[in-house]
């Protein structure tokens, strides 16, 4: 009986959703917690230090589950799609956050933005205005959307290249 090659598809999705749901699990730890409105940043860590351990493990088990062997392109293809499955799961939740769950968040999110920019004696007023028309662009759902996917894509393809590079095997 042959070992069946692994799919990147079925990892992609299992390390994902993985992915996806702990950006969720952070994101309503802070909004329960009023860190969110708050601006704290600093659970965001645990996301940023899970993002590269997860596609580096993940690619190792697509490696183990193909008999150990693995190339750069099966790396990059595990890697980046774990990334962009993440990102539409978190996609996903923010949309039904923003739009259901708490719609006036964004807002408060803002007028605190707002406020503490006023507070800063550097900034005239003009330039918090110019500011937060950034900030509203940002907040936009299809800008957002699409920058939050292009920048997940953008580091899962760097951390797959390095996992890739790493851990492929020399072809003959």
């Amino acid at each position: 009986m042959e070992n069946q090659k692994p799919t990147a598809g079925k990892f992609a999705l299992n390390y994902g959703l993985m992915l996806g749901l702990l950006m969720i699990a952070i994101g309503v730890v802070t909004y329960v917690t009023g860190m969110a409105l708050e601006g704290v940043q600093w659970p965001n860590i645990i996301y940023y230090i899970a993002f590269p351990i997860v596609i580096m493990y993940a690619i190792s088990q697509y490696k183990k589950a193909n008999a150990n062997t693995l190339s750069l392109g099966e790396a990059l293809k595990v890697g980046l799609s774990i990334a962009v499955v993440s990102a539409i799961v978190y996609l996903l939740y923010g949309l039904l956050f923003n739009y259901v769950i708490d719609p006036e968040f964004m807002g408060q999110m803002m007028d605190m933005q707002r406020d503490k920019m006023l507070e800063n004696p550097n900034m005239t007023p003009e330039a918090v205005e110019q500011s937060m028309k950034m900030v509203e662009m940002f907040t936009n759902p299809l800008i957002g959307s699409a920058f939050w996917i292009a920048m997940s894509a953008f580091f899962g393809l760097i951390y797959s290249l390095i996992g890739g590079l790493v851990m492929k095997t020399k072809s003959n």
